[in-house]
């Protein structure tokens, strides 16, 4: 059982299933991260291992990483919310910038309050409904050029 307590799922002893997620998250943020995850899978097919689950210790808990050489996404359980963390180089952030306009507020407000580290600017965005869903799409299309198949 994940802590009842908390945000974020922190028994470092269970790595969540999908069961647990869903209760953990709820139905419709359920719903998000499959299709995040389906739009990873039929645009980035066969670059990421899948099910690589990353416990980021107790503060952090358990999140679902996207990674190849460098990091793609990590998809962070949260109860009652889903929340997907992008980190941008700097010229991800150039590109991200030319199209910044056109994202939801709440994305763009993620994006001014966010530091800048050595490795990007980090953005934890929460995919609280379809439209954000869509703008992280296109972050996701600027983190890495889809593969065509």
């Amino acid at each position: 059982m994940m802590n009842k307590s908390s945000q974020r799922m922190l028994d470092r002893t269970q790595k969540p299933d999908e069961a647990a997620i869903l209760n953990w998250i709820g139905s419709k943020n359920y719903e998000r991260w499959k299709l995040i995850q389906q739009f990873i899978e039929s645009n980035y097919p066969g670059i990421f291992p899948p099910g690589d689950w990353l416990f980021g210790g107790r503060k952090h808990g358990w999140g679902l990483r996207f990674k190849k050489s460098k990091s793609f996404c990590t998809l962070i359980p949260e109860r009652n919310r889903l929340l997907i963390l992008i980190v941008l180089g700097r010229k991800e952030r150039e590109k991200a910038e030319t199209v910044l306009h056109e994202l939801d507020p709440s994305i763009r407000d993620e994006y001014a309050r966010a530091a800048t580290y050595h490795d990007g600017k980090w953005l934890a965005i929460a995919v609280d409904s379809d439209l954000i869903l869509e703008d992280i799409k296109k972050l996701l299309v600027i983190k890495r050029k889809p593969r065509r198949t």
